[in-house]
Parts: structure tokens; sequence; C-alpha cells
């Protein structure tokens, strides 16, 4: 959503193609600029694009995946179920340790593997392969033999040296940047190209292979919907192997019959086979997230694996609670913040907020909400009486990991990429980091970058804006990072309706007039978000530049074409 004072700032607009006056470009010639844009320009490019592989078919050369410590898993896993050892998959809290988790358990269950997952608690455990969470696991009778992480373990020293003590054999699968040196580990699954789930799906698809000599049963389980969910909720970019992933796998999810699948939908009032990437990154995505920021993120993976549709309605309606919850205390968290954020914003190249009211499973969407509201770097912590926990969310043109790797000196552990980053510090050194953190930031933050940016892909004349080209351009899709829906831009468009819609009129609803068109009764209707404001500035007959995207809007089972607006210059 953007804000009032993201509204009123004056944004540049960074058009990759400008048209020449009176000169009409043809539908042909726009998707052309689309695709070169997005850096394809070969035939065989392209048709990669738009055509992908099927993950089934996918060389494991390219996923960046080593064959060599595949076939190390396959030996050790051969041995387990020999030995009828137990074997634990080691997740996470977030929806892709969970789906991964899901994913490599199915796997091994119907393989006959005696296996059991583990999601660790994020105040009780932490993050990934800890002490804490092994100690969890450890007390109880049945005792594994080998240990797998999924999405998590590349830098787990601790929990690696606790496992060896203990005479457990550890297999890592990760996604996140490795280090120098690796944790000890009986083999390592690792690619930074997809998503922890990404790298459990491929490990999965190669261990029923080694074990059924074919991918018959493998594709019958389906999950590949989970490493799609997986995903897009971990914003991979959508290109490549993600791509691939996320296409196939909607296909999937539009047919599923896993129970809790369809109880997310039923519940959420998603359209099973209309279910596309928003669907996965905005609704159903945060309720199996906001089970790991506020309570046991196991009951997500119980719904993603059960096969009681009773118990599938039941779990769904405890995920829609808990994240109603964490909505709730993401709201009053980011007002308390925004009431302290208002004070500094102006005088401050980066906002820094720290507090003993916040809960630390919500401080990352704070810091969110604060970078696009007040468009500044913004690290938010939750305090507490030795360590505070903290998450830092970027904007575009600085690396907020590397600012505070520089101070790295300052913190317990680190973690992140260039556009978030999450911590543990000592409370007693929260003063330090902070005044660190604004000189940094006042010494390599520019004015320049404090400007919001819209990126539009290209200018076209508004009459182009038809049902014809949104046809063209959902070839593109999946939409996600790095192939976001194409944006483009009209100017001299004339305005003839606009009203405020929504809470406290927060949103403008608008038509615009298409010159000597003969479709759509000479107008197109528009919807810009979080806009409402604007209204006062403009009338009926005004001339404006809008920067929009195409959308289709269906209401009462009519589909109409509408733009999506991204900014409005008088």
């Amino acid at each position: 959503m953007l804000s009032l004072y993201y509204t009123k700032m004056k944004k540049d607009w960074q058009i990759s193609v400008k048209i020449k006056k009176d000169k009409d470009i043809s539908q042909e010639e726009i998707i052309k600029v689309l695709l070169e844009n997005r850096g394809l320009k070969t035939k065989k490019e392209i048709d990669r694009f738009l055509n992908p592989l099927s993950p089934y078919d996918i060389p494991l050369s390219r996923t960046g995946i080593k064959g060599l410590e595949i076939k190390k898993v396959i030996l050790r896993i051969k041995k387990a179920i020999k030995a009828k050892e137990l074997v634990l998959i080691y997740g996470d809290y977030d929806a892709d340790g969970i789906t991964a988790s899901a994913v490599l358990w199915e796997t091994l269950h119907k393989l006959g593997v005696k296996v059991l997952p583990f999601i660790p608690h994020r105040e009780k455990h932490g993050y990934g392969l800890s002490v804490k969470g092994l100690k969890s696991v450890l007390e109880k009778k049945d005792k594994p033999g080998l240990v797998i992480t999924v999405d998590n373990g590349i830098v787990a020293y601790k929990g690696a040296e606790y496992l060896k003590k203990n005479k457990i054999d550890l297999i890592i699968t990760d996604h996140h940047q490795p280090p120098e040196k690796l944790p000890e580990a009986l083999a390592v699954v690792h690619s930074t190209e997809v998503a922890g789930v990404g790298v459990a799906w491929f490990l999965s698809r190669e261990i029923h292979k080694s074990f059924k000599k074919n991918l018959k049963g493998f594709k019958a389980s389906n999950s590949l919907e989970l490493a799609c969910l997986g995903t897009v909720t971990d914003m991979m970019p959508m290109l490549g192997v993600n791509r691939s992933l996320v296409r196939f796998g909607l296909k999937e999810l539009a047919e599923s019959n896993r129970a809790g699948i369809k109880a997310l939908c039923s519940q959420t009032g998603v359209e099973q086979t209309e279910i596309d990437t928003y669907h996965l990154g905005f609704i159903i995505g945060p309720r199996l997230n906001a089970m790991g920021r506020l309570d046991e993120a196991i009951d997500s993976l119980r719904l993603l694996c059960t096969l009681n549709d009773k118990r599938a309605v039941s779990l769904a309606s405890k995920l829609g609670l808990v994240n109603r919850q964490r909505q709730n205390l993401t709201e009053a968290s980011f007002e308390h913040a925004r009431s302290l954020a208002k004070k500094k914003f102006l005088k401050d190249k980066l906002l820094f907020i720290a507090s003993s009211s916040y809960n630390q499973g919500v401080i990352g969407l704070v810091a969110g909400k604060l970078a696009e509201e007040f468009y500044r770097p913004s690290v938010v912590l939750a305090k507490e009486k030795k360590y505070s926990k903290g998450s830092a969310r970027s904007i575009s043109g600085f690396n907020i990991f590397k600012a505070l790797e520089k101070l790295k000196f300052l913190f317990e552990d680190l973690g992140g990429h260039p556009m978030a980053a999450g911590f543990t510090v000592k409370t007693k050194n929260l003063k330090a980091l902070e005044k660190k953190l604004l000189i940094l930031a006042k010494k390599e933050i520019k004015g320049d970058l404090l400007i919001p940016k819209v990126k539009a892909d290209m200018e076209i004349d508004l009459k182009q804006a038809n049902f014809s080209l949104f046809d063209q351009i959902e070839k593109f899709a999946p939409f996600g990072i790095a192939n976001s829906r194409p944006v483009f831009v009209s100017k001299g468009v004339e305005v003839v309706a606009l009203r405020t819609v929504g809470r406290d009129n927060s949103h403008l609803k608008l038509k615009f007039k298409i010159k000597s068109s003969k479709k759509n009764d000479g107008f197109i209707e528009a919807i810009a978000f979080s806009q409402g404001k604007k209204a006062k500035e403009l009338s009926i007959g005004k001339k404006v530049n809008v920067c929009f995207s195409l959308d289709k809007n269906v209401w009462n089972n009519k589909k109409s074409l509408q733009l999506k607006v991204k900014d409005i210059a008088l």
C-alpha cells in the first residue's frame, strides 16, 4: 500500500522506451520491447521464457545443485532404511521452510523411511539448526540417527558440532548464501538459484528416481504444488528454474485434491481454478507464515500434509484466526512505530525504531511498512532485557545487509541480503548501533536515492490498452520478483470521471477518455489504490500523465479491462 508521505513525494518515472510523437507502434513492437526489457532477445531465450521446460525434465545442472552431494544423500537414506533408523527433517518456521519440510517428509515417508518433521519455535528455539532446538529433539525417547535440514543449516556451525558430539549424522539442504567454510556435514545439497523448497523438491525428485527408476509416483504425489507455493512466498525471482516450478505448480494447485489446499482456498474465498501468484503471496502464504510468527508452525505443516478433510478445515480455521491476530498486532506495532518515525524521517536518512512492546514475529513486517511509507531504509527492534531482535528493510539502491555487516562487531548474529536483514544484538549496544547506522546512512545515501522510483517498460497510446494486449501480456505469467507485470505510461490522458472509494476514501476510481476508439465506449476505467487524496488535485476534463499496468476486473461474472494506476502526474 502506498502512503500519505509516499504519495506526497514527487516520483521519478523511469521509462525504458519512449515513443516519438505521432508514431504508431504495433502490438508486436510492444511485446518485443517487453521481452527486451527482461533481457530476452534471441529466439532461444524467448522460447525458454514463454515455454519453460517442465521441472520434471530440468537437468540437475541447471538448478545449481551438485549431483555428487545428492548421491551421498541417497546412500545414507538407504542405510537408514536398512538399519530402521529414525530420520529427522529439521525445517524452518516460514512458508518456504514449511513447504520444504512437507515435500521431503512426504517423499521419504512414501518410500518407507521412518521419518519425522521438526519445525523450531521462533522464540523458544530461535532460527535454524540451533542447539536449543536439537536438545528438545534429543530429549525424546526415539532419537534420530540422521538429521536433514531444509531451508536452513548452511551457517549452523554450533548445531553441526552438537550433532557430531551426539554421533548423529547431518545432511544440510539450504539455499541461503554459503560462508567460505561450511559446517561439517555428511552432504550439503545447496543452491542459491531456487528457494529452500526448490532444493528439497529437486532432491526428492532424484531420491524417488533412484528408488523407483521413474517419476510416475513422484508426479502423482503433487509435491510440485508445494514447491510452487514455497517459491512464491519466499519471493524468488520468477525466472529460469523458479519460473518453471511456479508455472507448472500453479496448474497442479488449480486441480489439487490436497485437503489443506482445498480448505485454505475455501476459507479465504480464493477460486482454486483461478489461483495465481497473487493469491499465494498475499492471501494463502501469509496464513502459513502467521503460525511461525506467533504460534507453532508445525500446524501449518500438518495442514499441508493431512489426508483428513475435517482436520484440514479445523487447521485452516486456526491459521485464519492466528493470521488475524498477526494483522492486528502488526497494525498496532506499525502505528506506534509510525508515530516515532514521523519525528525522525525529515532529518534522518534511515529509520531506527526500538520498543519492548513489539513482538519479534512481526518486526520484519513493521520494518517493511515503514520503508514503504517513508521511503527510508528501516530498522525495527523488539527490545528485551539482555538481547534484542532486529529486522531491517531497505529501498532500491541501498544494500542494508552490507551496511549492517560493517558493524558486525556489534551483533550476536546477522543474516540477510541487499533488501532485508535480521540480527540479534545485545540491548546495551542499541544506542551505539543506532548512532553508527545513522552516520553510515548519512554518508552513503545520496539525496536522489530517497526519491521514490516508478519503473515503466514503455510509453504507449491509451487506445492500445485493450484485451488483446492484456492476453499477450498474460503469456509472461507467472509474475513476481524480476518479472513484474508490465508497466506503461500514457501522456495527456483526459479524466472523464473520478470518485474516492474504500475505507476512509483512501482509493481513487477513475475513467479516462480513449481518443478515436470505438471500443469501451470511448473510455477505460482505472483504480488507484491509496491515492484518494489526489482527488482534490484532479477534475473532470483535466489532462494528466498516468503510469499503470493492465488488469482484469471481474464483477458479477462480467469481465472488463481496467488500469491499475501506479502514479498520476498532473
